[in-house]
């Protein structure tokens, strides 16, 4: 139960902060403040203070215009505060995080009593390494524009604009002028260049560095222990809990996460715990794990464990060499079966059905997953040999020797981890209970055909459930798009969460009814044919388009090349297309030509119906090409419904139409981004209006009037 004080707390906080602000209380702020305190107060502890009930987790559509950042912040820090709990806020993009730090948090903090410290938290290897820039400012020499690196075995040549980009970080560091940040370098920074001069967990030395006082990485880590608020992203959670959970972040069975745009988790899951390796590719690399290890026995000759190692490395990683070329043998044929191979542009794609695989493939993944085991073994015992150099724990061997090549045996043990994972996943029967997609992409290279092997859960729930859920003290999940076809079902299959989780909506303040109309064209044909609606969705827009700012969504760059190419050339000028132009350019070159009042066109596809904010007159009026319906033909989307479907369900209804309508709730709205917007939507596609499953989809959209129009 919420104490007394605590009570007082939140709502002074929100009081004071509305007063400072001179803003009226919204209903919806207010409800989800109650319901988020209410649902973590409920959670029940031991005397120690461990959470011991499955209530922690609460679920939160909060419509456009809530303010749900001041609703979770001002709900959560005081009860985290009073438990001694840590609060981490986690979002799906960069944007929002940005917002919270740059914006929304000083604005809590200026205008309310509530005090509490907070930190932005980075991975690793957003950091620079004060260690890998001296290795190479050391081997090229003030004087050198072609700085050596001993990268993969070999001495690579640096160019001059990496040259100069190593001198002048070296340059700032040393004025204090700049603390290793990637993100705050004036310029943008070159991923192989980058590389270079960061590190990762297997790379990295810790307390073992000569730098370590100095490292900006550890640094903002130890701040971060003493930090009561954590503004993360859901990549970094994800990875901390992947580590154990308190690597990185605050402990999860400590902490009080709120994952806002929280719709994204399950996709964010399936991504960071799916495998995949290239057949070729591996070989490749493990012949040059040989040469790694015997440059190692070269470079430390004193040590006989070594040399015994390097002989075994050099033993298994024949045998996994010749393992995968029958392998390759085995799945080469797979290319041509016309009934589960995909050509998707120009790439051939074959899905094992159901992520069953072959008695053969098994059998031979087994094989592998035993000898890549063993392999990763024998890495790791080097990196722990080094480590233990390190610490002086090897008085005869140099310290300096085994810091150069510890970040070099990192990044192999790293890699032959993943191989690890992709050949566990490949060496394991098909469970129902427990489906896995697994597929294969065959590449032509200059050695021949190449395949690619990929494995990943169809659904996050276990995933989630396993390293989040059960772990963490509370979880308060929040967007404006939780729901679809009117429920949570959608987001509780996909996610795991507990059935004692809590489920709230709360409504948007704005006056949809009022502001807003959604016009669904009286067409006499359905999307499906192609060359007719693209024309009419021309001939549409350009009795639109002759004033104000519109955004026309595709959900296919074709539809969207054809369109643009059917325009008059003085209308298209004004049009400014994802694909011309970068998204933030879009935007920019779109805000200019409003500022200049001209009529302005924006063409996007799937990620212009998400995360852009276009309020006023950057847009008053939405065109919608059609239901963003998407066909099953990704491996993991179609191995989805494959199994509800052997389930006894309705993949269409269950997968089809509820994605269909998060995606159509996000797309509409684009329209609507404050209490002074005004428009109109219009989707061109009548089966919105004709269709069973249109009435549950309009159900799910913002109570906006929706009429036929001719």
């Amino acid at each position: 139960m919420l104490s007394d004080d605590i009570k007082l707390k939140i709502q002074s906080t929100y009081s004071h902060f509305l007063k400072s602000k001179s803003l009226k209380p919204r209903y919806g702020q207010r409800l989800m403040i109650a319901e988020v305190a209410k649902g973590i107060s409920q959670i029940e502890m031991d005397a120690e203070g461990k959470r011991t009930s499955d209530n922690h987790i609460c679920v939160v559509e909060a419509g456009t215009g809530t303010g749900k950042t001041v609703a979770y912040l001002v709900s959560v820090i005081p009860i985290a505060q009073a438990l001694k709990k840590k609060v981490v806020v986690s979002t799906a993009t960069v944007a929002l995080q940005d917002q919270i730090v740059s914006k929304d948090i000083p604005d809590l903090l200026m205008n309310s009593p509530l005090r509490f410290s907070y930190q932005l938290a980075k991975g690793r290897g957003r950091y620079l390494c004060l260690s890998q820039l001296d290795r190479l400012m050391s081997a090229g020499g003030e004087a050198d524009p072609n700085m050596a690196l001993w990268e993969e075995v070999s001495a690579v040549t640096v160019d001059q604009k990496a040259s100069e980009l190593y001198r002048a970080m070296d340059q700032a560091v040393k004025q204090e002028e700049w603390h290793g940040d990637r993100d705050q370098w004036p310029e943008e920074i070159r991923d192989e260049d980058w590389y270079r001069v960061t590190t990762d967990q297997h790379r990295c030395t810790g307390r073992n560095c000569a730098h370590y006082d100095e490292c900006m990485f550890y640094e903002a880590r130890n701040d971060m222990h003493r930090t009561e608020v954590v503004v993360a992203n859901h990549d970094l959670v994800l990875a901390d809990l992947a580590l154990g959970g308190g690597v990185v972040l605050p402990a999860p069975e400590d902490t009080i996460y709120i994952f806002d745009e929280g719709h994204h988790l399950p996709d964010k899951a399936l991504k960071h715990f799916s495998a995949s390796g290239h057949v070729k590719g591996t070989q490749a690399w493990l012949e040059e794990l040989k040469k790694v290890f015997n440059s190692l026995v070269e470079a430390f000759p004193a040590t006989p464990s070594l040399a015994h190692t390097a002989e075994k490395v050099d033993e298994v990683a024949d045998e996994m060499k010749e393992q995968l070329s029958m392998v390759l043998s085995t799945l080469t044929p797979l290319a041509n079966d016309d009934e589960n191979a995909v050509n998707e542009s120009g790439r051939i794609v074959y899905r094992f059905p159901e992520g069953d695989i072959p008695d053969e493939l098994q059998v031979q993944g087994q094989e592998l997953y035993k000898l890549s085991q063993e392999l990763y073994n024998y890495i790791e015992d080097v990196s722990i040999w080094m480590n233990e150099v390190l610490e002086g724990k090897h008085v005869d061997v140099s310290r300096d020797e085994a810091e150069s090549w510890y970040p070099l045996v990192g990044t192999y043990t790293a890699r032959s981890g993943h191989v690890v994972d992709l050949w566990m996943s490949f060496s394991q029967q098909h469970d129902p209970k427990k489906p896995v997609a697994r597929w294969l992409n065959f590449n032509e290279t200059t050695q021949g055909i190449d395949v690619e092997l990929s494995a990943s859960p169809i659904l996050a729930n276990e995933v989630l459930s396993r390293y989040l859920w059960n772990r963490c003290f509370a979880a308060v999940v929040t967007s404006a798009t939780m729901m679809a076809v009117g429920s949570f079902d959608r987001f509780k299959m996909r996610s795991g969460v507990p059935d004692a989780s809590g489920f709230h909506s709360v409504p948007s303040p704005f006056d949809y009814p009022n502001v807003a109309r959604i016009i669904v064209p009286n067409m006499d044909f359905d999307p499906s044919d192609t060359y007719r609606h693209t024309h009419y969705l021309v001939d549409y827009l350009l009795k639109a388009g002759m004033s104000g700012a519109i955004l026309v969504l595709f959900t296919s760059k074709r539809q969207l090349e054809d369109a643009l190419a059917l325009l008059p050339a003085d209308f298209a000028e004004r049009v400014f297309a994802q694909g011309s132009y970068g998204k933030s350019e879009v935007i920019r070159l779109h805000k200019e030509r409003v500022d200049e009042g001209l009529p302005s066109i924006i063409f996007g596809l799937a990620s212009f119906a998400e995360g852009i904010d276009l309020p006023g007159e950057y847009c008053d009026h939405v065109i919608i090409a059609k239901l963003p319906f998407s066909v099953p033909e990704e491996p993991v989307d179609a191995t989805l419904a494959e199994w509800i479907k052997g389930k006894g369900g309705n993949p269409f209804m269950q997968i089809a139409v509820p994605d269909a309508a998060i995606k159509l709730k996000q797309a509409v709205g684009r329209l609507i981004r404050t209490e002074y917007d005004t428009g109109t939507i219009s989707i061109l596609d009548r089966r919105l209006m004709r269709r069973q499953y249109g009435k549950a989809i309009i159900k799910s959209l913002p109570p906006i009037p929706v009429a036929n129009s001719l």
